[in-house]
């Protein structure tokens, strides 16, 4: 593919799909939003407003790292802290559908819904690429930015038209248009990070403590392994507790999975062999955090697992 000329394309079909009008986008800092976000603002300039809402979900410090970022750009972005309205509406559930739900209708239908009708924006631009349409589809795992896919009429339940510069793409296919744009390697090479974000690693509720422990697991395997290009690495919170020991007292803990695979577009993926120094390192550091004396590494390929837990 041309990606030079697909990015022209795009430019050119953004311009002509909003006219006059004011877009807006969400930005999560991954590579699929940040793609949007920057052919959003060549092609619009001022017209699109991008917005980061913290949803209580993100790792350590990466709301204002991102909404830093765009700025060096010359991209304004607006930090939206939505923390609570997230955490409430995530409250009491373990469901993966039902929080996956969750996320998607406190997303679109309370925040950005909120956030489009004070704008008066009447277009939304979305990062979907195409293995979340497939994989959505296919009822594999609900992406939570699918819609029209499934049926539902954004203009019609949210006010608005939905534009998906990136639907004919696949994660490879994105990075390329990256590198076009001239975004910076960081975000060019991105590991994928799920719309739901840490909600997607915890199996069972989400609750400020579980977010605390996940986001600080995760944490330790992205420094551990930040020299590995591969193509994702993660830490997992299990639901199920098990027994342990710490300073010589019965402890009844969490689990952590640590999972690292390679891919190249994420329809399938292997485990990556990692020396035993380097797991049995992250063990330690991980058994270390308050309350986790399990951690486990998951040697399981996609198929038949998916990437991520939830």
């Amino acid at each position: 593919m041309d990606y030079q000329k697909f990015v022209e394309e795009q430019i050119q079909s953004l311009r002509a799909a909003v006219g006059n009008q004011t877009a807006i986008n969400a930005l999560s800092g991954g590579v699929d939003s940040s793609v949007v976000t920057v052919l959003g603002f060549r092609a619009l300039g001022n017209r699109l407003k991008t917005v980061f809402i913290d949803n209580a979900l993100m790792r350590e410090g990466e709301p204002e790292r991102v909404v830093k970022t765009f700025a060096e750009m010359g991209i304004p972005v607006e930090l939206i802290d939505a923390r609570a309205e997230f955490l409430a509406a995530l409250r009491g559930l373990t469901d993966p559908e039902e929080k996956r739900c969750a996320i998607t209708r406190t997303f679109y239908q309370d925040v950005f819904g909120r956030l489009v009708r004070n704008s008066g924006a009447k277009f939304l631009l979305h990062g979907t690429i195409l293995t979340d349409i497939e994989e959505t589809v296919a009822g594999i795992k609900r992406q939570h930015n699918i819609l029209a896919q499934l049926g539902i009429d954004p203009e019609k339940q949210y006010g608005y038209q939905v534009l998906e510069p990136l639907a004919t793409l696949r994660k490879d296919g994105v990075r390329e248009v990256a590198k076009v744009l001239g975004l910076p390697d960081a975000i060019v090479h991105r590991m994928p990070f799920p719309g739901p974000a840490l909600a997607a690693r915890i199996v069972g509720e989400v609750t400020p403590e579980r977010l605390a422990t996940v986001r600080a697991a995760t944490a330790i395997v992205e420094e551990e392994l930040a020299d590995w290009k591969v193509f994702q690495y993660m830490a997992v919170l299990l639901e199920e507790k098990a027994t342990g020991i710490r300073n010589g007292q019965r402890e009844f803990g969490q689990i952590v999975v640590v999972r690292c695979v390679d891919s190249v577009d994420a329809r399938q993926a292997d485990v990556v062999e990692l020396p035993w120094p380097t797991l049995k390192r992250i063990c330690q550091r991980i058994t270390a955090l308050p309350g986790v004396n399990r951690c486990l590494y998951d040697l399981t390929p996609k198929p038949p697992a998916t990437i991520e837990y939830v």
